[in-house]
């Protein structure tokens, strides 16, 4: 049983725990430099973690561009998966996202995704188009997925 969950900005500390939700989540992981930039040199991004128990089980990045959001990730652990997580931490930063201006939000999703998908669509994401070959590890399609984020407030 998961006790409570809490949310919070994503810090440099934080970076070799979120390095290992990516090596079990993703075929191709993004590198420790590459959160190291988004953290401290891309002024569009903003990550947040999921803590249980002072641990981080899960974390959402996201871009915003004025008034456009772009969710580039977002991983819990597989251990944690199945428990609601998943949507609470992407509800957060959909608050996230509204508080900071923006009006929709975007995603891309594998194809076959059929669990990520299914929580996108409950959280109000529309089928957008399809990114042809988007994903480098096998060439798998993307669909692309987007929200009205004023119109989904919890």
């Amino acid at each position: 049983m998961i006790s409570s969950v809490a949310f919070r900005q994503m810090r440099e500390e934080d970076l070799n725990q979120i390095m290992e939700i990516e090596k079990k989540s993703f075929a191709t992981p993004w590198t420790y430099d590459a959160f190291y930039n988004e953290l401290h040199t891309n002024q569009f991004a903003h990550y947040v973690v999921a803590e249980v128990d002072k641990e981080i089980i899960g974390y959402c990045g996201l871009w915003v561009i004025i008034d456009e959001g772009h969710i580039t990730n977002i991983a819990i652990l597989p251990e944690y998966r199945g428990n609601g997580l998943g949507e609470k931490l992407l509800l957060a930063v959909m608050d996230t996202a509204r508080e900071l201006g923006a009006e929709t939000l975007t995603l891309e999703v594998r194809v076959s995704n059929d669990v990520a998908k299914g929580l996108y669509r409950k959280l109000g994401f529309q089928d957008g188009g399809i990114r042809k070959s988007y994903y480098t590890d096998n060439y798998e399609d993307a669909l692309v997925m987007w929200v009205n984020i004023n119109d989904h407030k919890r």
